[in-house]
Formats: structure tokens, C-alpha cells, sequence
């Protein structure tokens, strides 16, 4: 066989990954991810990966467990919630942190219980939703710690509910990102409360402490939080046209100062990056040689859809070089893959797509195979 390749013609430069050196921007947080929803591909990372104390931004992954739990039938938003003494010592207002000024015996229902945990950062609301759910919170931060894995969030350890300060209680940000960017995408239908600016429970009107809900007209979400420990923190997304990016940073110093860095950064993402698409799935790359196949060739094609975050500075910059082995053994499967398309761009690691037949070829009969035989041996390949 022969080992075959060809260089496609450039769209548009690919940015998967750059070193922290090649960013023409910092940012004053301790740990910052910057990634395009659509995508999945990141913008800008610093310590992604470092499992750092979360604050409240850890009820996100409260809040998917209560989705959770809508989207497979076994709750509603109807349903009610009674308030423990335990919910009220830990996390009500006695407790002097973030509280929905639930009171003992409230009968709660889930939607009051989500808009206290989003909006208000609730500390009770959090503890009454996993005391009825799991019948205690210890039971309902294991599922939480099952369900984290079970979503690729390898750096992330619950000890609580409600993210109040505990030496086992980690996140990173690469995987508030996942958590992020899996609740936009699995629960739609519910992903309008983050945006929510205010919302009143027992006569207490309290507002959302997203600062770019205020700052930035095209912000939706997603949460912030705040302890002596990690600083001031923010899980954030905003949507701008068709793109939608997630940030997430901590360590901040100040409200003002994690309200600035996050409209500086995302705006600069929004400014310097764009997604592209650069080849489309069944795009045939070759025909491909088919030994012992009632066809001669098969048209090699892609197998998905090529689109990618990329730096316009560097859109011109891109090669695609496919590469595969020629001929290919009939049978030939649709959808078998005969080689891969590689992208390319100078000190950017390279991604890789399948390439795969696009057709189904048979194989040739006895007689079918004598002839080619006998065409190899007068004509050569």
C-alpha cells in the first residue's frame, strides 16, 4: 500500500491551545477560562485545571441536580419543599451568609427554592432542596460527586451543598466551564432564571450579584460567588448575535475589580475571536483507489462538520492536509474510515477530523478478482 497525502487549500488560522506567553492580554484573577459555547474550544486559560475553593458559584452543580430531577419527571415545579431547623440554623438568616430569609416549616415550592438559590445565592434554599430530595445533605453531596464525574468534571470534590468554606470542597475553573456550558445546553427551558435580576421572598426583595447583568447588555448568567478564601469569583456567560461565550475566573480583590475584569475579558474574546466554518460533513477530500471493488474508487468525505474558534489575526494562516492509505480492500463500509484530515497552524497543536467512505463497495466475484490480478501484473498499479 502507499501512504498518500493532500494539501487542502487554507479557509481561515485554527486556535486550539496557545501557551500562557502568546496572549496579547492578562487579567488580574488568580485562575481564568475563557471558552465559546458552540465550540467547546478555549479562548484563554490561566491554572484551569488547579482544584481552588469555589465560593457559591458551586450551587451551579446544586442547581443541575434540581434540573436534573425536573427533566426526568420526578419532581415539578409545583411541588413543595418543607424548611428544616437544620436548613435555618445553617443557611438562613441566623447564619449571617447568603440566605432566601426562609423561615422553620415554609412550605416552599422548587420554583421559589431555584430563583432563591440563582438570584438570592440562598444558602437554606440549597440545604432545603438536598434535605428533601436525599433525605440529608451528606446524601445529596454524594450524587452530586457521582454526577461530576459522570459530566468529565475530574477536578471537582463536594463536601456541601451551598459552597461555604471546607478543606475538601474544590472546583476547578475548566470544569465550571463543563457545568456551565451543560446546563445552557441540556435545560433551556430554565436557563432564563440567571438572567433574572430581582426576586422577593417573605417580603424581601433581594437582587442578582452577576455584575455583568448591569454592565454588559448582552449578559445572561451565570453566577457569582464570594469568601475570604477564594475572593470575589464569577461564573459568567453572554451571548452576542450567534456566539455565546463562558467565562470564569476568581481570586478577584474587589466587587469592582471582578465586575471590570469580566466585562475586559469577555468583551476582548467577543472582539478577537470568531468561529468559522471551514469544511462542511460529506465534503468529498479524494476518491480512494478500491482493490477487488465493483467500484474502482470511493469518495472519501468528512465525517463532521469542521467549525472552530478561531484568532482573526491569524484566520489566513490555516493548512489542511488529508492523509490515508491507497488502495482500500473491498468491502468497503459507508461510513468506514479510510483516513484523517489534518489542520495546521504554525505553534498551535493540531486537530484532527476522521475522513470515511461515503459510499458502500462491494466486493467482486472470483472471476472479478482474477481479472484485476491479471490488470496488476500487465499495467502495474
Amino acid at each position: 500500500m502507499k501512504f498518500s497525502k493532500i494539501l487542502l487549500g487554507g479557509l481561515s488560522g485554527l486556535v486550539l491551545m496557545m501557551s500562557a506567553d502568546a496572549w496579547a492580554i492578562d487579567t488580574k484573577a488568580k485562575n481564568m477560562i475563557l471558552v465559546d459555547f458552540e465550540t467547546g474550544e478555549y479562548m484563554y486559560e490561566k491554572d484551569i485545571s488547579q482544584p481552588i475553593p469555589p465560593a457559591s458559584m458551586s450551587k451551579l452543580m446544586t442547581v443541575y441536580m434540581i434540573f436534573d430531577k425536573l427533566r426526568d419527571g420526578s419532581l415539578s415545579l409545583e411541588d413543595t419543599f418543607r424548611v428544616s431547623e437544620n436548613a435555618w440554623r445553617k443557611g438562613g438568616a441566623a447564619s449571617g451568609g447568603s440566605t432566601m430569609f426562609l423561615a422553620i416549616g415554609d412550605e416552599v415550592t422548587i420554583d421559589q427554592l431555584l430563583k432563591g438559590i440563582i438570584i438570592q445565592s440562598g444558602n437554606d434554599a440549597c440545604i432545603v432542596a438536598a434535605e428533601n430530595i436525599a433525605g440529608d445533605e451528606d446524601s445529596f453531596v454524594e450524587m452530586m460527586n457521582i454526577k461530576a464525574r459522570e459530566l468529565g468534571m475530574n477536578n471537582s470534590t463536594f463536601a456541601n451543598v451551598t459552597g461555604l468554606p471546607h478543606p475538601d470542597h474544590r472546583m476547578s475553573v475548566e470544569d465550571l466551564a463543563i457545568l456551565a456550558r451543560k446546563i445552557i445546553e441540556e435545560f433551556p427551558q430554565f436557563y432564563h432564571l440567571f438572567s433574572q435580576k430581582e426576586f422577593v421572598y417573605n417580603g424581601i426583595k433581594q437582587g442578582n450579584r452577576n455584575p455583568l447583568l448591569y454592565s454588559m447588555p448582552y449578559a445572561d448568567g451565570l453566577k457569582t460567588g464570594h469568601t475570604d478564601e477564594a475572593g470575589f469569583c464569577l461564573t459568567a456567560s453572554a451571548k452576542k448575535g450567534d456566539r455565546r461565550i463562558i467565562g470564569v475566573m476568581t481570586g478577584l480583590k474587589s466587587n469592582k475589580e471582578r465586575s471590570d475584569e469580566a466585562d475586559k475579558m469577555m468583551s476582548w474574546a467577543f472582539r478577537e475571536y470568531d468561529n468559522y466554518k471551514l469544511k462542511q460533513k460529506g465534503d468529498k477530500i479524494a476518491d480512494i483507489p478500491v482493490w477487488y471493488g465493483e467500484s474502482k474508487t470511493v469518495p472519501m468525505v468528512l465525517s463532521e462538520d469542521i467549525i472552530k474558534t478561531l484568532k482573526k489575526s491569524v484566520r489566513n494562516d490555516v493548512k489542511m492536509i488529508a492523509s490515508y492509505d491507497k488502495p482500500v480492500k473491498a468491502p468497503v463500509n459507508m461510513g468506514q474510515q479510510l483516513g484523517i484530515l489534518k489542520i495546521e497552524v504554525p505553534d498551535v497543536k493540531t486537530y484532527e477530523v476522521p475522513l470515511v467512505a461515503g459510499q458502500t463497495i462491494n466486493k467482486v466475484g472470483v472471476w472479478g478478482k482474477i481479472k484485476a490480478n491479471i490488470k496488476y501484473l500487465l499495467m502495474g498499479d
